[in-house]
């Protein structure tokens, strides 16, 4: 078995993320990002506090969250562990909005607890791409009142996983991951596994646990209201038979990561169960991800010639929207 316990040896398997990648990231809460908000009735919380990190879930009616460009704002009573929002802890979340594929990414610090709210000062905003909900098949199930109550039963089962990981300076992050149920993750012994597959690029989860090993995630199924919230210490790995066991569409995930000192506990979601989210709503007729993207590039602060190529690109009427109808089809895995 090789382990990637290096960057170097991280991108010499999956390759450099592009400068251009990060040309989404906004530091601010712009006007399309706040209109996510009012449709989102759910999000998944990453909280970094003296060397470790954990993970729950937030939800209510659309809309629960708010934010204005430099603070979110989000109501203690919408977490199922509110007790994690503590002033001066560094903040990962994804939101999510009902039949739409792509997630709102808002990472920062916890600036102030009181009033009922969590105050989150905003560093990073930015859409992230909806192959992890796509190959979970997250909007098209079922409501069902039945999942496994053992974990290896459960991550079996498990078709979404929210990654909560840190990286060396204390910053949390929150990363989707999606695929059919046996092909998510799987526990063997008392390790879990799960698959790297195509996604943003960015690799910031990855890069994250080569600094700090330490990960919290929630493991879900879709159409039931039951997490599985895991905790352990991570490790990437290209072994060839840790690979192939996530073979889908006979192509093999170039990594895969093993968790040890595994913590796993099944638990109901009050926040999924006010949420909703099944069976799907129709998607918001005026939340378009591509033009979000389009916009986030414009009002990024950079303002080098790589971005004024992307710019000049994301002007092009209609040309996100196929890029990212390629990129969905043809590099799903």
């Amino acid at each position: 078995m090789s382990d990637i316990d290096s960057i170097a040896g991280l991108e010499a398997i999956v390759g450099k993320a592009p400068p251009a990648v990060s040309l989404k990231v906004i530091d601010h809460v712009d006007a399309t990002a706040r209109r996510w908000l009012t449709a989102s009735p759910l999000m998944f919380a990453g909280f970094g506090n003296g060397g470790a990190v954990a993970i729950t879930l937030g939800g209510g009616a659309a809309g629960f969250a708010s934010a204005d460009p430099a603070i979110l704002s989000v109501p203690l009573a919408t977490l199922d562990d509110p007790t994690l929002a503590e002033p001066g802890a560094s903040f990962g979340s994804l939101f999510l909005v009902p039949g739409i594929g792509e997630t709102l990414r808002i990472n920062g610090t916890v600036a102030a607890v009181g009033g009922a709210a969590a105050q989150i000062a905003v560093e990073e905003c930015y859409v992230h791409c909806a192959k992890a909900l796509i190959r979970s098949g997250f909007w098209s199930a079922a409501p069902t009142d039945a999942s496994p109550t053992v974990p290896d039963a459960f991550a079996a089962s498990t078709c979404f996983m929210a990654l909560a990981t840190m990286d060396a300076a204390g910053r949390a992050d929150l990363s989707p991951k999606g695929d059919p149920a046996g092909s998510m993750a799987h526990v063997a012994g008392d390790r879990l596994w799960f698959a790297d597959r195509p996604g943003n690029r960015r690799t910031d989860s990855f890069r994250n646990l080569i600094a700090q090993p330490h990960i919290a995630a929630a493991l879900l199924i879709p159409g039931a209201s039951a997490v599985a919230i895991v905790r352990g210490t991570a490790m990437l790995t290209d072994d060839e038979t840790a690979r192939a066991s996530f073979a889908v569409q006979g192509k093999v995930p170039l990594l895969a990561t093993r968790v040890d000192d595994l913590d796993i506990a099944i638990r109901p979601s009050a926040a999924l169960e006010r949420a909703k989210l099944w069976p799907a709503a129709p998607a918001p007729a005026d939340i378009k991800p591509a033009k979000m993207f389009a916009e986030h590039v414009r009002l990024n602060k950079d303002k080098g010639l790589g971005a004024r190529i992307a710019g000049a690109f994301v002007s092009v009427p209609g040309l996100m929207q196929r890029g990212l109808d390629k990129d969905y089809k043809d590099y799903l895995y």
